[in-house]
């Protein structure tokens, strides 16, 4: 019976530890229905929203974080848009500025090149990327009459200004150069994309090369590579070395700024499933190293969401389940249960290849003591329950950014029949990251 009690104690000291292990200590929120001026979007979804929406799109799919033009503004960068290729050709490829207001628990426009508040989002809040240099070695849909598949005539202002769209790349990652440029990682092809600061494409795409030698493909291609796009369904799929949505989904910069990390989110066909590649760029010399690491997903079914870096050696990841929905709201019938931020360090692996991995934040598990998260927290916990979550920013040794991707219109998974907004949360953590 004692030894009974005395584990019970140890069980219980484990969950407050693990409970208090991070504290919310802030919270904004964009509003699911907000909108920036632009072309009509949406023409090709179907959502629970009215659409198209008409001369302008949704400011949503944050997919990645990064320091924005003055301290505590920041970039993101929204995703291909609606979520596939072919509902998304309408949607422009955008990079806004926003800050959140923790005192305040709104989220604001900013200038994109100033940092300086604004009253909603116009086009000093924005770059939108495009290929007016003509870099992109295959058809874009700025080059077409119609868009693709449809009657629909491509906007004028797109085919003008050559502006990249969700049909042409998934950008689901990005991070910025010393010389303001931006790194983009792409999922459909995948790509490394590099863009001027003002938005234009400078050298064509990058592929990936097939370092796992897994198949005979010289390249790692999805089944969203534009080398596929005359085939059909079946045939792309049987072609492709990766899943669909299985390209690049992190993308970290070494603290030193000399590196990047590409991230794919799906195994290559013939690894284990459960296997993920990180492949190593060069900044000087523009070229993949050849050096991987392979990281180990705790369920073959998982996801991971994004890539950052703490220091030249150690990254956070973003993994998850494919669920959403606070599990402990009894509403939702499949909720979320693996919402987590793990260390990795590059240099330290272990006898099986993979890199040291090491829990850091259970996003199911954010001790409240403040009621921050008003009606998302219950006894002292917040949830975090989005069935994607693809931002993490370090703001200093001990305090992380964590931002949802609400995937407008369709995710639902903080209220039950409401569509999720994209919220900004501020995580202290009790223990500081080594920084330098």
């Amino acid at each position: 019976m004692l030894k009974f009690f005395l584990t019970f104690a140890v069980i219980s000291l484990l969950a407050v530890s693990q409970a208090s292990a991070a504290e919310l200590v802030g919270r904004a929120i964009l509003a699911a229905d907000t909108f920036a001026p632009g072309y009509t979007s949406g023409q090709f979804k179907k959502t629970q929203r009215t659409t198209p929406f008409l001369g302008a799109q949704p400011v949503q799919g944050f997919s990645c974080v990064e320091p924005g033009p003055k301290q505590g503004t920041f970039l993101v960068i929204s995703d291909n848009g609606f979520g596939a290729k072919s509902n998304s050709l309408d949607y422009v490829l955008r990079i806004y500025a926003v800050e959140p207001d923790f005192s305040s628990g709104k989220v604001y426009p900013v200038d994109f090149q100033t940092g300086k508040r604004i009253t909603r989002f116009s086009r000093e809040s924005f770059i939108e990327l495009n290929d007016r240099n003509r870099q992109a070695n295959f058809p874009i849909v700025a080059e077409q009459v119609n868009y693709p598949g449809s009657n629909i005539a491509v906007s004028q202002a797109i085919k003008t200004n050559r502006l990249l769209t969700g049909g042409d790349f998934d950008t689901e990652s990005f991070r910025r150069a010393t010389d303001g440029s931006f790194w983009v990682g792409d999922e459909f092809g995948p790509f490394l994309l590099h863009f001027a600061k003002t938005g234009e494409l400078l050298v064509p795409p990058i592929p990936l090369p097939n370092f796992s030698k897994n198949g005979q493909s010289e390249f790692v291609k999805s089944p969203d590579n534009p080398e596929f796009a005359t085939l059909e369904d079946a045939v792309r799929n049987k072609l492709a070395n990766i899943g669909g949505s299985n390209g690049f989904e992190g993308l970290a910069i070494n603290a030193s700024k000399t590196k990047l990390y590409a991230m794919l989110e799906g195994a290559i066909k013939g690894d284990a499933q459960n296997r993920l590649l990180i492949n190593q760029f060069d900044l000087t010399s523009k070229k993949y190293t050849g050096r991987t690491f392979a990281y180990k997903l705790e369920n073959p079914s998982y996801a991971i969401g994004e890539l950052t870096a703490v220091n030249d050696n150690e990254y956070i990841v973003i993994e998850r389940d494919k669920n959403q929905g606070d599990p402990n709201n009894p509403a939702f019938e499949t909720p979320a249960s693996k919402k987590r931020l793990y260390k990795i360090n590059l240099a330290k692996v272990n006898k099986a290849g993979f890199v040291e991995k090491e829990l850091l934040v259970d996003l199911l598990n954010i001790s409240d003591p403040n009621g921050i998260g008003t009606n998302a927290t219950k006894n002292g916990v917040f949830t975090f329950p989005f069935v994607t979550i693809e931002n993490v920013l370090l703001l200093d040794a001990t305090t992380l950014l964590v931002i949802n991707d609400n995937n407008y219109a369709d995710s639902i998974g903080r209220t039950p029949n409401q569509v999720d907004n994209t919220e900004f949360i501020k995580i202290k953590l009790n223990k500081p990251l080594n920084l330098t």
